[in-house]
């Protein structure tokens, strides 16, 4: 049975395998490309042949524009296997964001599998994640510290609610990445019995359109642009984290300017941007989850890459496991702001 590092490799465009002829998630244009989510770290333009799920697809192409996110599409459903080259391909859910996978391939009775990034956490907006028994497990490690324990969603959301409570005249303006963190921030809302009008800022719409053509809830949507001031007082506004802190945010009234990120366990990086509300919600594994992950995968060999590398690859050395720092390069997730 031939070892995975046999027959994956490190190549300047990415993870490539070499008995199927592809790349998963290359950060260069490649003739064949496997995907495993629409955030823009991972999903790149200008491929000539995407592989990816239906969800991940509708994402690209919304994101990207007609044509860009690859010359030849191709979506392979939940259980569907598809050989590829001399290699056996399945895309696995990963918990991440609508339509996140990870990328399993089997090889001549050898087995590896790329988490793309992933959590553990329930998400009512995304299938959850999935443990594939593997000869090599590939994780990313973006919260590869002990410190990053991240606390239930819900309550997190809870802060908003509690604090529109407090101060009910007070606009609360959110910052959410826009895929995938402001629809789980939404539905999030939702579950808490928030059952009125949501204001999106125009960046956000889109991607809030694909979800909810892809069956998921997410309630009354409106646009902030066009809303009056006075009419966004004591309501929930959400925006991309880079526009809370510019003259867009400057027109709500009195704002509560809160930031959705699994970084606001770092309270200085809160200070430092002017949050008044940090939520911990994260799309990443926290500690526990990632050692977990390892632990339900059962693989004896796993490579880490994309976050703290080496403190992961100690811990799971201490467990018993081979590990291995892949240092790819080209993943930062738009910047840290979606995790």
């Amino acid at each position: 049975m031939p070892h995975p590092d046999s027959w994956l490799c490190i190549r300047p465009e990415g993870l490539y395998c070499q008995p199927g002829d592809f790349y998963i998630d290359p950060v260069r244009a490649v003739p064949r490309a496997v995907i495993t989510h629409a955030h823009s770290d991972h999903a790149r333009p200008g491929h000539d042949a995407v592989l990816a799920t239906r969800e991940t697809l509708a994402l690209m192409d919304v994101r990207m524009g007609p044509g860009q996110a690859g010359a030849r599409q191709q979506a392979l459903a939940p259980g569907e296997t598809l050989r590829v080259g001399d290699v056996d391909v399945r895309l696995a859910p990963a918990g991440h964001v609508l339509g996140s996978a990870q990328v399993v391939m089997e090889f001549e009775a050898s087995r590896a599998v790329v988490s793309g990034d992933y959590k553990r956490a329930a998400d009512p907006t995304c299938a959850p994640f999935e443990p594939v028994a593997c000869d090599v497990f590939v994780t990313e490690a973006t919260f590869g510290l002990p410190v990053f324990t991240h606390p239930p969603a819900s309550g997190e959301a809870a802060k908003i609610l509690a604090s529109l409570a407090l101060f009910p005249e007070r606009t609360h303006v959110v910052g959410a990445y826009s895929l995938g963190k402001s629809q789980r921030v939404i539905a999030l809302l939702r579950g808490l019995g928030w059952d009125k009008p949501i204001y999106l800022h125009g960046a956000l719409m889109p991607m809030c359109e694909v979800y909810q053509s892809m069956g998921v809830e997410l309630g009354d949507l409106r646009p902030a642009t066009v809303a009056k001031k006075a009419e966004l007082a004591g309501q929930i506004v959400l925006a991309p984290p880079s526009a809370i802190a510019d003259r867009w945010a400057r027109r709500l009234t009195d704002p509560v300017t809160a930031l959705a990120s699994g970084w606001m366990r770092v309270r200085q990086r809160a200070r430092a941007g002017g949050i008044e509300l940090p939520l911990v919600i994260s799309d990443h594994a926290d500690w526990p989850e990632l050692l977990r992950t390892c632990d339900d995968v059962g693989a004896p060999e796993v490579w880490v890459t994309h976050g703290n590398e080496e403190a992961l690859i100690h811990a799971l050395t201490q467990r018993g496991y081979r590990g291995r720092a892949l240092r790819l390069i080209g993943y930062d997730d738009a910047g840290e702001v979606a995790a």
